[in-house]
């Protein structure tokens, strides 16, 4: 349980944030900072608009409902606005909904399956930056665009180690100088690293984990190529991970 400390300066934050207001003649859920504003920002409920004012943004309005009340169609006429909707069928709808009665000029959608009062203030911003026109969104949240990939250069041996791998399920092991320690299943891969030492590099036909990052920064295991990086992995200073299509022979 939370002491009485917390659960006052939880109190005290939230009072500080300032109320929701009322905006129009339906009286609909409204950020402080709505009518000063010249870019604004359309949420579909009362909760969306709290959540955005604890992330210190203040010029929201709320549907409130899936049919869009006339004083948010005239507001989009006056104002830049940006919906910034659910990533859900329900935002989908609402989307639908907005292209086509109102001024709406951008739409920022939470993650798939997220609504935005669930979202951290790290989601809303990323929803926020990655906007795109409303005449793009096409009902679907839109996706952020991928890295360009760099390609990483590995030893001639490595490389041939992957090709050979390639659609076997299987892994080898590298000494420093590229000898053959052993060849064995993915599945067994991970407690034969915890068991063995003197690898250096390691090649297979799977997906790097994080379970297989961190047993490698304790075994000091300098390289780990693979067909595939999980995307929850955190990457370790010591361990250099390469995906098959991004390595390519040293010059």
């Amino acid at each position: 349980m939370p002491s009485v400390d917390e659960v006052y300066k939880e109190i005290s934050d939230t009072m500080k944030i300032g109320k929701v207001e009322k905006y129009g003649p339906e009286e609909l859920p409204a950020g402080p900072g709505l009518e000063s504003a010249k870019e604004i920002i359309v949420v579909e409920g009362r909760a969306d608009i709290i959540n955005l004012m604890r992330c210190g943004i203040f010029n929201t309005v709320a549907l409130e409902g899936a049919k869009v009340p006339e004083s948010i169609k005239k507001l989009t006429k006056e104002k830049t606005a940006t919906a910034l909707l659910d990533g859900d069928r329900g935002g989908d709808l609402i989307l639908k909904e907005l292209q086509q009665v109102t001024s709406v000029k951008f739409v920022g959608r939470a993650p798939r399956g997220k609504e935005i009062e669930e979202c951290n203030c790290k989601e809303i911003t990323e929803a926020i930056e990655n906007k795109v026109p409303i005449a793009e969104a096409a009902g679907k949240p839109p996706k952020k665009p991928e890295p360009p990939r760099i390609k990483v250069e590995v030893p001639e041996p490595v490389s041939s180690a992957a090709k050979a791998l390639l659609g076997t399920l299987e892994a080898v092991l590298l000494t420093d100088k590229f000898e053959l320690i052993e060849r064995l299943p993915v599945s067994q891969l991970a407690e034969k690293l915890q068991q063995i030492s003197g690898v250096d590099t390691v090649v297979f036909d799977g997906i790097i984990t994080q379970r297989i990052v961190d047993i490698a920064g304790e075994k000091n295991i300098r390289r780990i190529v693979a067909s595939r990086i999980s995307e929850a992995v955190k990457p370790v200073l010591n361990v250099e991970l390469v995906t098959f299509q991004d390595a390519i022979v040293e010059a």
